[in-house]
């Protein structure tokens, strides 16, 4: 890839902006988006595996991850493993390299990892507590138990640890290991099994033999781009068989007396369960996290990773991974996207993935490129710049259309009407992937990960980090961030101990615990003039049970003092400049320090448009306009901006000035004579047909002048569409947005394809297809696969359940209604 940084080095010199710009129209074939490829089954055809990478390129696409997962026919399923599908695999590989498209794969079927060569003893292992009645006896154990401390006493409180056997006239309460009994979730057909224990080496080394080994068989000498391993959601998962050893190892005292403390409160529980789970924190790393990259570095590959979920890991477990990716569009609060990019942004990785369009206007051919492109803002506005499109479901020849479908995913491949616009959309993708991965991330602002309150905080069957966050950074905090012009990242202790504090200020959100040598850091980096915040309350105590130095942590927090969340950005505004001034609630912007300039992504991530009287702290010099969609530079002359509904622009700083556009007089003209599939229109509804999904064809005859071309009467509107009440998902999201064309257009003029309509504004500017005299105008609209799918039943799984069991539920497939298809408003032409 040629980097902006090199190019830019003499941005103000004439031909290095032509370059870049060129670039950015341009951009390599690395910052594609990728899409993960489903398997059903796996039951895939040799020639269809051939059709469908080539369509992935045409569409734009880059490269695939393989996802092998459940059935959807009864019969003719290929054993996962089994030499036919290691054949296939081979098949893709060699196919997409030939192709020049990245391969990456999922090291196992579904998620998490494991499998039939997963044995009890290997399986992931929670505690689990019995409450026993005076009298009673201990229990029979089931396959994969084991009595890990029996206590006696009233309570839990003042129950007493046994090293004898247990009275019988006392209450008993029961520790004992036992298996969580997860299974891994959508596997393919041979792939069924336990879900392995990520803190046992033996059970991770047994995976990689069993599994990864013969995987990489199929690659050859031609190893995947990365293997992947999906976020860690092993729930429950909290104990390993040798947890009372390391523990001792590493905390220095016996977590065995105390197990109890783990699941009732007492005045020492928060200082027991912090141990606790550090201690599962370091086995996740050891045993799971590093044994994989090492594996894959072995194998000439790299290992990508969603480090986040259960057991637990950290915010600084990512630097154990080579390519650490997110999932989660909702910019505005916590989420494990920006924990992926910050720290990539941390340890100097400058790509950021993301498992993107996950629930998309669920369920499955809801989506549209309008909802792909508001989601995608959103994330790059948490640091992505790379799309894994979630996904492209493998489908046969024989299905029927649309062609299957995974459970909880937008269709990304050929079967969906608007394929038509996917290479249009995905180039805009690709651009911006590109032009966010130049210079380095700008970031005034660090919020402190409390890792030490989150392990304080784990409780049985509840060990996790991120997903205590939200009690920590909540979305008020977020919010009063972006809302007062800075962008931020995470931090932790183990970051900060590594690399130090890079960022004006550090914000310490309602933190109690803290390791005092952090602390120790975070101080002397206040001293040299960085800013400190406490959010809601100071730092009172050091975490861990043995950990004797309190006072350090309260005489550093009794130099700083306390905002809230409702005046934090108020606070930050009044000690430092904001980086970019004038936005309101929703709209949002990522800045790339440039060697010679800067460049700003803005975005508005709402249904409504907006003026913003955009000030940029570091825009200095002449400013371009380029936009990402159209492959277009303009100059700005500081006015206010205008944002269209989830429109985005980006403003670069430092290159050579372009002449300013002399606006032409504003003109409107009605367009008449419109024809849908050679019947004359004089109105624009939906399809009369309201159960079809395709594509119909608008055309018209278009008159114009010389004198209409000199003025700039070129553009042709579709209008502006109608925000809608917003929708809640549980999860994912959705543009709330009736756009003019449902739900994507191509124009042709005179037969050339002069471009395509997706998403605001809906306009499209045909200066360079028009000619003096009568020009044949013609619009290709396309809308989704749902209309067709409302005319039937839903599809019947229970044959299929009976067989292979309940592997997968459609989400959001039932009642189904058509949907507004087509031009639903007269165009005109109009000028800029």
């Amino acid at each position: 890839m040629k980097a902006l940084i090199a190019m830019l080095a003499t941005l103000m010199a004439g031909p290095a902006a032509a370059d870049t710009f060129e670039d950015f129209v341009h951009p390599p074939a690395e910052t594609r988006p990728m899409v993960r490829w489903w398997w059903f089954g796996p039951k895939v055809e040799d020639a269809e595996l051939v059709r469908e990478i080539k369509a992935m390129k045409a569409g734009g696409f880059g490269g695939f991850e393989i996802q092998p997962v459940y059935p959807l026919e009864l019969d003719g399923n290929t054993t996962y493993l089994s030499d036919d599908f290691l054949s296939s695999l081979r098949l893709a590989n060699d196919t997409g390299r030939a192709e020049g498209m990245r391969v990456d794969l999922t090291l196992g079927s579904g998620w998490p990892f494991g499998g039939p060569h997963i044995t009890a003893d290997l399986a992931s292992s929670r505690l689990r507590l019995l409450n026993l009645d005076p009298g009673s006896a201990l229990p029979a154990l089931a396959p994969g138990e084991r009595i890990i401390a029996v206590f006696a006493g009233p309570d839990m409180a003042t129950a007493a640890l046994l090293d004898e056997t247990p009275p019988t006239d006392a209450r008993l309460f029961v520790v004992l290991q036992s298996p969580t009994g997860q299974q891994v979730k959508r596997p393919a057909v041979g792939a069924e099994g336990h879900v392995l224990d990520h803190m046992n080496a033996a059970a991770v080394q047994t995976h990689l033999t069993k599994v990864g080994e013969p995987l990489l068989t199929a690659f050859g000498d031609h190893p995947p781009h990365a293997i992947f391993s999906d976020s860690l959601e092993v729930y429950n998962a909290d104990w390993t068989g040798d947890v009372l050893p390391e523990f001792r190892n590493r905390r220095g005292y016996d977590l065995k007396p105390h197990l109890l403390e783990l699941f009732a409160e007492t005045r020492t529980s928060a200082a027991v369960r912090h141990d606790w789970g550090l201690t599962l924190s370091e086995l996740t790393e050891e045993r799971y996290l590093t044994p994989l990259r090492v594996w894959a570095e072995k194998h000439n590959t790299k290992f990508r990773s969603q480090t986040y979920g259960f057991p637990p890991v950290t915010l600084s477990s990512n630097r154990l991974v080579d390519l650490a990716e997110g999932e989660g569009a909702h910019w505005r609060q916590f989420t494990s996207t920006r924990w992926a990019s910050s720290a990539n942004h941390l340890y100097g990785n400058p790509v950021t993935s993301a498992e993107s369009w996950t629930w998309l206007h669920a369920g499955a051919f809801q989506a549209t490129p309008l909802d792909i492109k508001a989601e995608a803002d959103a994330l790059m506005l948490q640091g992505v710049n790379q799309f894994i499109a979630h996904g492209w479901p493998y489908s046969p020849p024989s299905a029927e259309e649309p062609g299957w479908a995974f459970y909880a995913a937008a269709v990304f491949n050929d079967h969906n009407p608007w394929w038509t616009v996917m290479p249009d959309v995905n180039l805009y993708l690709q651009r911006m992937s590109w032009l966010l991965r130049q210079g380095d991330p700008v970031a005034d602002v660090a919020i402190y990960i409390p890792t030490e309150d989150a392990f304080a905080g784990i409780t049985p069957g509840k060990a996790t980090v991120n997903a205590q966050m939200d009690a920590y950074i909540i979305p008020e905090l977020t919010a009063q961030i972006l809302d007062a012009g800075f962008n931020f990242d995470y931090v932790d202790g183990g970051s900060i101990a590594a690399k130090g504090i890079n960022y004006k200020v550090l914000i310490l959100p309602r933190v109690t615990r803290i390791e005092p040598e952090t602390y120790r850091r975070i101080e002397a980096y206040r001293q040299a003039g960085g800013i400190v915040i406490a959010v809601d309350r100071l730092p009172e105590t050091a975490p861990g049970l043995l950990n004797p130095d309190s006072a350090t942590v309260r005489a550093i927090s009794a130099k700083l003092s306390v905002t809230t969340e409702a005046t934090l950005g108020q606070t930050l505004i009044n000690q430092t400049t904001p980086d970019l001034s004038g936005l309101q609630p929703g709209i949002g912007f990522v800045h790339r320090k440039l060697p010679q300039g800067d460049a700003y992504f803005v975005a508005n991530t709402t249904n409504a448009a907006v003026t913003l009287p955009l000030v940029f702290r570091d825009g200095q010099g002449p400013a371009q306009v380029w936009d990402a969609r159209l492959g277009t530079a303009q100059a700005w002359d500081g006015t206010p901006v205008t944002l269209a509904p989830y429109e985005s622009q980006v403003f670069v700083f430092g290159a050579d000035a372009l002449s300013a556009i002399t606006k032409p007089k504003p003109q409107r003209r009605d367009l008449t004579g419109w024809q849908i599939n050679s019947l004359p229109i004089n109105t624009f509804p939906s399809w009369p047909d309201e159960h079809f999904s395709g594509v119909a064809i608008y055309s018209a005859k278009l008159e114009v002048s010389e004198a209409d071309l000199k003025a700039g009467l070129t553009v042709l509107d579709f209008g502006e569409g109608e925000a809608l009440p917003p929708v809640k998902q549980a999860a994912g999201m959705r543009a709330d947005f009736s756009a003019p064309v449902r739900d994507a257009a191509e124009v042709y003029v005179n037969g050339v394809r002069a471009g395509a309509v997706w998403t605001a504004p809906f306009t499209i500017n045909l200066k360079d297809y028009l000619k003096p005299g009568t020009n044949r105008l013609e619009i290709r609209v396309a809308n989704t696969a749902v209309n067709l799918l409302s005319s039937r039943p839903p599809t019947d799984y229970a044959a299929l359940k009976a067989r292979y069991g309940d592997r997968f539920q459609p989400q959001g497939m039932g009642n189904l209604k058509p949907l507004p298809s087509g031009i639903l408003k007269a165009p005109t032409l109009t000028t800029p």
